[in-house]
């Protein structure tokens, strides 16, 4: 029997849309690796559930919505649009009740256990963090 990794990607995200970080967890394994670093997050299963925690606590509306996901052999790559309401704290700035809307590519490793292994991810940041009002935009090109 083979494993869909594409379709547990995919669950991973509707878990986090629905608050359920103890859920999305147990798709990670116990020696899982976090590539992308969160400054003060240990880059590990733990620490991705604090930052996800996080996550919902300063924007309690967020959502991921995946629109590709590809996978080949243990990898799975997913193009997401993630979306929230700035309510609570975020890195040490106050709520500002403003919206953000960016782009997020993540990259899974699974085992053959269906668990996550590792994971990469490449959000837009700037891109975010000027729509929240912390970074004042650029002029356009």
């Amino acid at each position: 029997m083979s494993t869909d990794h594409a379709a547990t990607a995919r669950r991973l995200y509707e878990l986090i849309n629905a608050g359920d970080v103890g859920g999305f967890s147990d798709h990670l394994a116990a020696d899982f690796v976090e590539h992308e670093v969160t400054p003060g997050l240990e880059p590990t299963k733990e620490g991705v559930k604090q930052f996800f925690q996080m996550q919902i606590a300063a924007f309690p509306d967020l959502r991921m919505i995946v629109e590709d996901a590809f996978g080949s052999g243990s990898k799975v790559v997913t193009r997401v649009r993630y979306t929230g309401t700035h309510k609570g704290e975020f890195m040490g700035m106050p709520a500002t009740g403003k919206k953000f809307n960016v782009q997020l590519i993540d990259v899974f490793n699974f085992g053959d256990d269906g668990l996550v292994r590792e994971h990469w991810g490449v959000l837009d940041a700037l891109a975010m963090m000027q729509q929240l009002g912390a970074v004042p935009a650029g002029s356009p090109a």
